[in-house]
């Protein structure tokens, strides 16, 4: 039998909703920037493995020759950024809801376990609240991530203003490289987050667009 559950909160899914374009848009125009000094790479000594990004990426999307505009547009939404993302740590500081974010301990062993039995590759799960263990380390780093983003961009956007900062952060190439991957981050987080929701199917996806979900309880 099918019990009606109430699952998310509005604010939380005002926040989720809301910094999901957001952070599509400063990831977007925060390309059209790296693209005047695209420097970083993977590999070792002289040899490239994958250089961020070929040619062929900017004209292919239309990123190129477009610096002024990328940095107008990223330095605007980085407001709305901030704003969302300060409501809602706000929000979960006072409601308690941090409670149910917070990884333990015991969540990074559990996380494996978690992980381990979305590959298949084992049979039973750590007893689960409203989010698992790889959930809690998931969306908590995400707010640290944020944190570290706004912070990061700031010593790279004023370097002399708060130079103390920047500093503090390693200099400013240091600050920007340590930008750089933090959106690599997001955009690794936004795949499997998606193909997450894809794997838990309709009723999971419901529940951050209505805050309620249909929950199979046995014995009724």
């Amino acid at each position: 039998m099918r019990r009606l559950e109430y699952k998310h909160k509005l604010v939380t899914r005002w926040a989720h909703w809301v910094n999901f374009p957001i952070l599509a848009i400063m990831i977007w125009s925060g390309l059209l920037i790296y693209w005047s000094n695209d420097v970083y790479r993977i590999g070792l000594g002289q040899f490239t493995l994958f250089h961020f990004f070929p040619d062929a990426v900017y004209s292919a999307f239309k990123l190129d020759h477009q610096l002024a505009f990328g940095m107008a547009v990223h330095f605007c939404f980085m407001w709305l950024f901030a704003i969302n993302g300060l409501l809602y740590f706000l929000y979960t500081v006072f409601s308690g809801e941090w409670r149910e974010l917070l990884p333990s301990p015991r969540s990074f062993r559990e996380a494996i376990q978690v992980t381990l039995y979305d590959l298949k590759l084992a049979t039973s799960l750590p007893p689960q609240g409203k989010y698992n263990a790889a959930q809690k380390i998931a969306y908590s780093s995400i707010i640290v991530m944020g944190f570290g983003s706004l912070v990061t961009g700031l010593s790279i956007y004023r370097p002399v203003q708060v130079h103390w900062l920047t500093s503090l952060l390693g200099g400013y190439k240091m600050a920007r490289f340590e930008h750089f991957w933090l959106t690599m981050g997001y955009v690794a987080f936004f795949v499997i987050h998606i193909a997450q929701v894809i794997r838990a199917g309709w009723g999971n996806f419901q529940s951050i667009v209505t805050g309620v979900e249909y929950q199979e309880v046995a014995g009724e």
